[in-house]
């Protein structure tokens, strides 16, 4: 065996992981968008704009940002659609106020209400085609039997 062979199996793990992802999101963002005018994006900013991460706060818009993958400017941009569509508010942090969290307003709530089981559904049905694929069938189980840390 060649000194690049791990390398390699790496980089055919990498691809794979990559592919199953891929064609997760793009079948969610189909069905967001379609049934809900979301992107997998503002979905998962709303959704993680719920959490608290402190007594009475909800997470920085820094942690969002980090959730979602996206960099400071990319989050500010979303976080301002989101406002202007009147699904998210943001507001300072009264202990720091250089801190800046976000809150999901009521209609954003009632919107994430409609739109999760569509998620859900859309989820369920991206890991049941990718299990058919033997390349990805072994990432399929792994995500559907992963526990997350408390």
């Amino acid at each position: 065996m060649s000194r690049s062979a791990p390398a390699r199996v790496l980089a055919r793990g990498w691809c794979a992981l990559s592919a199953l992802h891929g064609r997760i999101e793009t079948h969610i963002e189909r069905a967001l968008e379609a049934g809900h005018d979301l992107s997998v994006r503002e979905f998962l900013m709303m959704t993680l704009s719920e959490q608290h991460d402190g007594p009475g706060g909800h997470l920085r818009i820094h942690r969002v940002a980090d959730s979602v993958v996206l960099s400071q400017s990319a989050t500010t941009h979303l976080v301002t659609r989101l406002e202007e569509r009147g699904l998210l508010a943001r507001y300072l942090c009264p202990d720091d106020r250089r801190g800046i969290y976000t809150n999901v307003t009521p209609d954003g709530l009632a919107l994430l209400a409609q739109a999760r089981p569509t998620h859900d559904s859309a989820l369920r049905e991206a890991l049941q085609n990718a299990a058919k694929i033997p390349e990805l069938a072994p990432l399929v189980t792994a995500v559907e039997t992963l526990v997350p840390s408390a």
